[in-house]
C-alpha cells in the first residue's frame, strides 16, 4: 500500500510541471492578418492587442495569411494560435483532422464570385464547360466553384481547375492564361474596377462566413487570452462600422489596392452585424457540407454534422459580445 501511495504521489508530482506550464503567462501570441479580414488589419494597424496583452508581458506576432488554406495550414502546424478563414474551409480542415474551434465570426462577406475578362466570350456559368478556371484549393472560392457548377448541371470534371493562390489566379485571368477565376476580395474587386473583369456568377449564400479559428489546445490552456483577442476584435468591428471610409483606407494601404476597391469590399460586400456564432452558422455549414463528401474532399462516411457542432463554438464569446 505504501509503495502504491508513493507511486501515486510520484505520478502526481511528475504531472505538476505540465500543469504549471499550462497555467504560465503566455510569452507570445501568434495570430494572422489577412486582406479578407478587415478587422485583423485594423487591429494590426492600431496595436490594441499589443497594448492590452503587453500588460501581462505577452508579445504579439502577426503572420500574414494569403488565403484560408494558409491560415489553416499554419494552425494545423501549430505555428499559429489564432487564424482567420472561411467557414466551409474551416469545416473541411477540421473534418480532415485539424483540431480547431471557431468561437467568433469576423464577418459575413460576399467575398467570392466567378470572374472572366472584360473581352471574354463567356457570358454565364454554363459557358465554363471545357474551360480553365483558377481557384485556390481549400478556400471559399474553390468550394464556391464546386457548389456553383451543379446549379447548371456541370460537374467538376467539366472544367479544368488550375490550382493557384488568389493573387496568382487574378494575374492568370488578366493575362489570359485561364478563362475564369474564382476570385477573392479585395483582389476580385480590384480586377473588376481596374481591369474591367466581369462577374458571371454571384451567390451570397455560397459565400461562407469569416471564422476566427483557435487551436483547441490553445483555447483550453489560454481561455482568457482568447477572450481578450475577441474583445479587441469586437472593438475593431465597431470601429469599422463607425469609420468605414477610414477602415477602407487601412485596407487600401495594407492590401495595396485603391481606396475605391477597398470601399467596394467594405461597404457593399462585408456584413459585420453578427459576430456571435449561432445556429445560423451551424445551419449554413450543414447545408454546404454535402459538397465535401460528394467531391471526395473528406473520407467517405465522415459524420459532418458532428464535425460542424464540434467546430462552431456558440457559447465561448457570448459574454464578451454582450459586454461590448
Amino acid at each position: 500500500m505504501k509503495r502504491r501511495t508513493l507511486l501515486s504521489n510520484g505520478a502526481a508530482l511528475l504531472a505538476l510541471p505540465a500543469l504549471s506550464q499550462a497555467a504560465a503567462p503566455l510569452k507570445e501570441l501568434r495570430l494572422d492578418y489577412a486582406y479578407y479580414s478587415p478587422s485583423s488589419l485594423v487591429l494590426k494597424r492600431f496595436g490594441w492587442l499589443e497594448e492590452d496583452l503587453g500588460k501581462n508581458g505577452t508579445q504579439v506576432k502577426w503572420v500574414f495569411s494569403a488565403g484560408s488554406n494558409r491560415a489553416l495550414e499554419y494552425l494545423n502546424a501549430s505555428s499559429l494560435d489564432i487564424g482567420s478563414s472561411a467557414g466551409l474551409a474551416a469545416l473541411l480542415s477540421r473534418a480532415n483532422g485539424n483540431p480547431i474551434k471557431a468561437p467568433y465570426i469576423f464577418s459575413r462577406p460576399e467575398w467570392t464570385a466567378l470572374a472572366v475578362r472584360a473581352d471574354s466570350p463567356i457570358q454565364s456559368l454554363k459557358d465554363l464547360k471545357g474551360k480553365k478556371v483558377a481557384a485556390t484549393k481549400g478556400t471559399d472560392p474553390f468550394l464556391f466553384l464546386l457548389r456553383a457548377l451543379p446549379t447548371v448541371g456541370l460537374k467538376r470534371s467539366d472544367v479544368e481547375i488550375v490550382a493557384l493562390q488568389h493573387a496568382d489566379g487574378k494575374a492568370a485571368l488578366e493575362q489570359g492564361r485561364v478563362d475564369a477565376w474564382a476570385g477573392l476580395d479585395p483582389l476580385l474587386a480590384a480586377s473588376e474596377l481596374e481591369q474591367g473583369s466581369r462577374l458571371i456568377y454571384r451567390n451570397v449564400a455560397f459565400n461562407t462566413y469569416g471564422f476566427l479559428n483557435v487551436r483547441e489546445e490553445f483555447l483550453t490552456q489560454q481561455p482568457d487570452t482568447v477572450r481578450r483577442v475577441i474583445t479587441q476584435y469586437e472593438r475593431a468591428r465597431k470601429w469599422i462600422l463607425a469609420n468605414t471610409t477610414e477602415a477602407a483606407r487601412i485596407v487600401s494601404e495594407e492590401a495595396k489596392v485603391s481606396l475605391q476597391v477597398a470601399l467596394l469590399q467594405l461597404k457593399l460586400r462585408t456584413d459585420l452585424s453578427n459576430p456571435q456564432p449561432s445556429q445560423e452558422h451551424i445551419a449554413a455549414l450543414q447545408g454546404a457540407a454535402p459538397i465535401l463528401l460528394s467531391e471526395g474532399l473528406v473520407k467517405p462516411g465522415t459524420a459532418l454534422a458532428q464535425v460542424v457542432t464540434d467546430l462552431v463554438d456558440t457559447r465561448f464569446a457570448q459574454s464578451v459580445i454582450k459586454a461590448g
